[in-house]
């Protein structure tokens, strides 16, 4: 007995300790949702049922004059979503959009890239300066740029017709040319947001360990076949990052518009955000709920192509 006794003690002490390594796992986990909780629940009643409310609202025919008898409204099913792909703006929204991410995404990656390069050569005197002033725009107001960017494109008192004018170039009517309203407003977007990738990216470059760029070097490989098979793989989580933020962002674009154009000239800088925020104006809750969960799966199915794309099945 006395034997089974001291077999059985290591066995209890291990069971004793596994209780109270329990019991103190137990009381960080039940510390650190006390620390969460205020968060936890702004979030629950700010954000996650506001969203759920918002997809709720995507399947009924909600409408501003609903507001007063909110149990009169009914369940339409999927009619918002047929209803949209059916209408002619929002798919010259949609187009906007598309075209808008298509080509400023691209532009603005290769402008903060190029950037980051330059700044990372080492060629370049007064580096900090100019980090400074490509980052400049990316923390200023983009209603602030975008009333500047306003005027500087008007065709009468703007900077850019006048510098035009001076070298007998006739300047066009840049924000009411259905042909120019949308190039102008990349060409303003990919401007403010490239120094913000620009950051990120060198970030990226710095982190290559020069013994790479020695050994391809010793081997003979040029400046571009040095960025083509050194930089750009071990660029690729960097990118990756820089991609989707800058997706999401544009798919979103709101404020430039808003500012600018007013979604026109003939709807051709109308975006799908613009479109949400038009027809909550007008009143069409549901059919507004059901256009910004459109933009929402587009978010998701643009991260998910460039997961595919930049990240590699590594």
């Amino acid at each position: 007995m006395a034997a089974t006794s001291v077999a059985r003690a290591p066995v209890k002490a291990a069971a004793t300790q596994g209780r109270a390594a329990g019991a103190r796992r137990r009381r960080r986990a039940l510390t650190g949702w006390a620390f969460a909780a205020p968060f936890t629940a702004l979030f629950a009643v700010f954000m996650a049922l506001p969203v759920l409310a918002a997809l709720v609202m995507s399947f009924t025919d909600l409408r501003s004059t609903d507001l007063r008898h909110p149990f009169a409204v009914e369940f339409v099913g999927a009619a918002n979503y047929t209803r949209l792909f059916g209408d002619d703006l929002f798919l010259r929204a949609a187009g906007n959009t598309l075209v808008f991410v298509g080509a400023g995404v691209p532009l603005t990656m290769v402008a903060g890239l190029a950037a980051a390069s330059a700044l990372n050569s080492g060629l370049i005197r007064f580096r900090a300066l100019f980090r400074v002033g490509f980052y400049l725009p990316v923390v200023t107001s983009i209603v602030a740029i975008a009333v500047i960017w306003r005027f500087l494109l008007d065709p009468q008192a703007g900077l850019v017709d006048n510098l035009l004018r001076a070298v007998g170039l006739p300047g066009p009517n840049w924000l009411n040319d259905a042909d120019l309203a949308l190039p102008s407003i990349i060409l303003m977007a990919v401007w403010r947001n490239f120094g913000f990738l620009m950051v990120v990216f060198l970030a990226g470059l710095q982190a290559v360990p020069a013994e790479l760029y020695e050994s391809a070097r010793l081997d003979g490989a040029s400046r571009w076949q040095q960025f083509r098979n050194v930089t750009l793989p071990l660029m690729r989580p960097t990118l990756l990052f820089g991609g989707v933020v800058t997706g999401i962002g544009y798919l979103q674009l709101f404020e430039e518009p808003f500012v600018m154009t007013q979604g026109g000239p003939l709807s051709s800088t109308l975006s799908v955000s613009y479109h949400v925020y038009n027809q909550f104006g007008f009143g069409n809750y549901g059919y507004a709920a059901a256009a910004s969960y459109v933009l929402f799966v587009a978010i998701v199915a643009l991260s998910v192509l460039q997961f595919r794309l930049i990240g590699g099945r590594d």
